[in-house]
């Protein structure tokens, strides 16, 4: 009897056990974590000193950087098989080229105790990476540039684009190969790889794309993938990527056409540059270990312009800003010579949302242009009201009208459905409706719980409008949710959306006015009428720039808790609201959008490749320029004006509301290609003074400096604002403070600089010296003594402006909170 005992309590506690782990498994689901290691990585190697412009070169086929690689890649296995447990862990990537870690697909538990592991400086759990979502280069006066140039023949020529996005659309004309039109540069710097896989032949890397890979190893640990639309293939199923490169570097002269409406051509800004694709993010998901692996290779592939309109929508958990490790991946690919371009994030206007954290990589803001497209919806009464839609007009364009019915009073009233919004008012199922009132007629679909708790679509509004016969379709806002915003979308029928509150009830009170009812509020006869104008003729009567509203704002902040850093961010604004560029005709993610080789975005996403491609001008004039240069000549050079010569304006919260722009708002201003070609002057600075400036951060441990970037706090800068930025952000002024600032002549020619100061309000500014001669190549210093006159209680904006003999003029914003008069 006792035996038999024996043997149930032991199945007991073998159950027990059983129940313990699959609780235990249950519990400690699975993340990806990313792991920074002690070691130089292959680019930073004592064999590979930098160039003149800054440059790290890696010969892909050097026998020594394979072995040093491989070293590296079998010490990232020999940690993991020696800390953690058998079968509890997947390495993902090897980061081998810019800095020397890799990435883990483990549980919690395990990743604590490779935490305590040697040679472990960082780890940090994955965050995720997100999307940052024709007429621009005219309006940024590009042409005069080309021109300069030798025409758009010539425009990038020699530079290579690398973009870490959804992947590309060969197929897309603005990314053909013209064998009339060779390219007659040299990129011997570059060596990538075309990788291939669904719809992505060979053939696909034609010359324009010199070369393309996808990372994917993050995505199918966290994910099952939809084979459908998760190609494993350098090919874009979303559109973004596509879109982000024709921006940055697509071919010029490019005809856009929407259903069937030509709306212009599309150039790049740079349309000669070389693009490399690095496909790092899917339609089902997006993880931050295959974006830094993305940007490790892109590095080491030798790419010259690194555009990132990727990357984690929060800030960092358990870390300061400047040193997650997507920011420290962005370091070292400065520290190699690569410019980055980083979009500023899209939860603006509210303050501190910015995205985009370190001076080593140009944040950039967006703005609209001086360009929209207006449609009318004009109604019986011979009122036109003012609304949004890319779409053709009713038949007619205007000279017939057709019978206005709200859905909701064409609802079927013996219908099985629910009385839900999106059956009764929002159009979203056709067998709501009854087809004799709503066929050939012109429906009014309302804003209403389903569009603004967004389960219901504009798609299935088409959807309904196609199955019943709809002359076409308005999308009215509704006064209980209030305005709703409204992006330009070709519609393939006629359609309007009217997202404001106050046309809108000018639409319903003539509807009223005009249909008939009987007392049980039934309608008996519909007899108001309206026609859909065209909504696709641009108009170029509006004030530009104007600062989107979904656009980041600063102040920066460098940590958690939102304390400002004393780091002007964004860096430069650039157009990003209503941008036509190419797209892919599968749009996984909008299926609005499905079936258009072009699509009108907005997005930070959009603003970034425009300065990418314009860092690509600039390269290719000054091929020595390092990537501090290259940023600083964008900057200095930016206006603050728009197209009247008035401050650029902000759009707020709400709907219609602007304000004056502020440095939080656009950085240093509006981008100028032409004067930035030539900015007189340039600020420099190289990685050892972002250490420096590191180092100087409030109250930083040095063990925490040296543990991310593997260097020693061994000339801190006297005060962070001390960098030699083409910026001065002062988070906290107390009495008195003197900056430093160096400049260097870029010019042919010695020129006389005066120096004049718009002090924020709030301070007294005195700068030395007041005038100075700089020979070409020459520095000179400048010092820069603030004192606070009056404390505030928030930032006060100014600016420094130097005025060259030669007619250049240099711009440094000025951003300071003064909080005492006395320390």
């Amino acid at each position: 009897m006792g035996g038999w005992v024996d043997i149930i309590t032991s199945l007991q506690f073998m159950a027990l056990l059983l129940c313990v782990n699959f609780v235990a498994s249950i519990a400690e689901e699975r993340e990806i974590y990313l792991v920074l290691m002690e070691g130089q990585p292959v680019a930073f190697h004592r064999r590979h000193p930098p160039r003149e412009d800054g440059r790290r070169v890696v010969q892909p086929n050097s026998e020594v950087d394979k072995v040093h690689a491989e070293q590296l890649e079998d010490s990232h296995d020999q940690l993991l098989e020696s800390t953690l447990e058998t079968g509890s862990y997947n390495r993902l990537h090897s980061f081998k080229h810019i800095f020397n870690g890799f990435s883990v697909h483990t549980t919690p538990s395990q990743a604590r105790k490779l935490k305590a592991a040697p040679g472990v400086k960082l780890i940090e759990r994955d965050r995720g990476a997100k999307l940052m979502t024709t007429y621009t280069p005219k309006f940024l006066g590009l042409p005069e540039v080309w021109t300069q140039e030798g025409g758009d023949k010539n425009e990038g020529e020699g530079i290579v684009i690398g973009f870490v996005d959804t992947g590309i659309n060969p197929l897309h004309p603005s990314f053909a190969y013209d064998p009339m039109k060779p390219f007659e540069s040299n990129i011997s710097h570059f060596s990538g790889a075309c990788e291939t896989g669904p719809r992505f032949p060979a053939t696909s890397c034609n010359g324009k794309i010199v070369s393309a890979r996808f990372f994917s190893a993050g995505a199918e640990a966290v994910a099952t993938l939809n084979t459908s639309v998760d190609f494993l293939s350098p090919f874009d199923a979303v559109g973004h990527g596509s879109h982000v490169a024709s921006t940055a570097a697509g071919n010029a002269v490019v005809p856009v056409v929407a259903d069937g409406f030509f709306y212009g051509q599309a150039s790049g800004m740079a349309p000669r540059a070389r693009i490399a694709v690095y496909k790092a993010v899917y339609p089902t998901v997006g993880t931050l270990a295959d974006v830094i692996s993305a940007i490790d290779q892109a590095t080491r592939d030798g790419v010259d312009i690194l555009s990132l309109s990727v990357g984690p929508d929060e800030p960092p958990e358990d870390t300061l800003t400047f040193l997650n490790l997507f920011d420290i991946a962005m370091l070292f690919a400065r520290r190699a010579g690569v410019f980055v371009v980083q979009a500023a994030g899209n939860h603006g206007p509210d303050p501190s949302t910015v995205l985009s954290y370190s001076p080593w990589a140009v944040g950039v803001a967006a703005s609209g242009t001086d360009r929209s497209f207006p449609a009318s919806l004009i109604l019986g009464n011979g009122e036109k009201v003012g609304g949004v839609g890319l779409s053709g007009p009713t038949f007619g364009n205007g000279l017939f009208l057709y019978k206005l019915v709200l859905a909701k009073d064409a609802v079927k009233i013996n219908g099985t459905f629910p009385r839900t919004p999106q059956y009764i008012e929002e159009c979203q199922y056709p067998e709501a409706l009854d087809p004799n009132a709503v066929q050939g007629s012109v429906v009014i679909c309302t804003f209403s719980a389903g569009f603004f708790n967004q389960t219901s679509t504009l798609t299935a509004i088409i959807d309904t409008a196609r199955t019943l016969g709809f002359m076409g379709f308005l999308l009215l806002a509704n006064p209980t949710y209030g305005d709703y915003i409204a992006e330009p979308i070709p519609f393939p029928i006629p359609a309007i959306m009217i997202p404001s509150v106050a046309d809108a009830k000018i639409i319903s009170q003539y509807y009223e006015q005009q249909t008939n009812r009987d007392e049980r509020g039934f309608v008996t006869k519909f007899c108001a009428r309206a026609a859909i104008g065209d909504g696709r003729v641009a108009s170029f009567k509006g004030e530009g720039p104007i600062v989107s509203r979904f656009s980041a704002r600063g102040p920066d902040f460098i940590d958690t808790n939102k304390n400002p850093a004393d780091v002007l961010k964004p860096d430069i604004l650039a157009p990003g609201h209503q941008v036509w560029a190419a797209w892919s005709p599968i749009s996984s993610l909008d299926p609005i959008l499905k079936g258009y080789n072009f699509a009108l975005l907005s997005g930070t996403s959009m603003a970034a490749p425009h300065i990418a491609g314009i860092a690509a001008l600039i390269k290719q004039c000054n091929p020595l320029w390092t990537p501090s240069m290259i940023a600083s000549a964008i900057s200095t050079t930016a206006t603050k004006y728009d197209s009247k010569g008035e401050l650029i304006m902000a759009e707020g919260n709400n709907i219609g509301s602007l304000s004056p722009s502020t440095p939080f708002d656009f950085g240093a201003g509006l981008v100028s290609p032409t004067r930035a070609m030539d900015p007189g002057l340039v600020f420099f600075s190289g990685y050892d003074d972002y250490i420096s400036f590191l180092c100087s951060l409030p109250n930083i441990d040095p063990v925490t400096i040296k543990a991310c970037t593997g260097e020693f706090c061994n000339h801190s800068l006297s005060h962070p604002a001390n960098l030699n930025l083409p910026s001065v952000t002062i988070s906290a002024l107390a009495g008195t403070r003197s900056v430093q600032r160096t400049v260097k002549n870029v010019g042919l020619r010695p020129e006389t600089y005066l120096c004049s100061v718009l002090p924020p309000n709030g301070t007294m500014v005195s700068l030395y010296p007041s005038w100075f001669n700089i020979a070409p190549q020459g520095t000179q210093d400048l010092d820069i003594h603030i004192n606070v006159t009056k404390a505030m209680n928030a930032f006060r904006f100014g600016e420094i402006v130097l005025t060259g003999s030669l007619n250049h003029i240099v711009r440094i914003p000025m951003s300071v909170l003064p909080i005492s008069i006395s320390l």
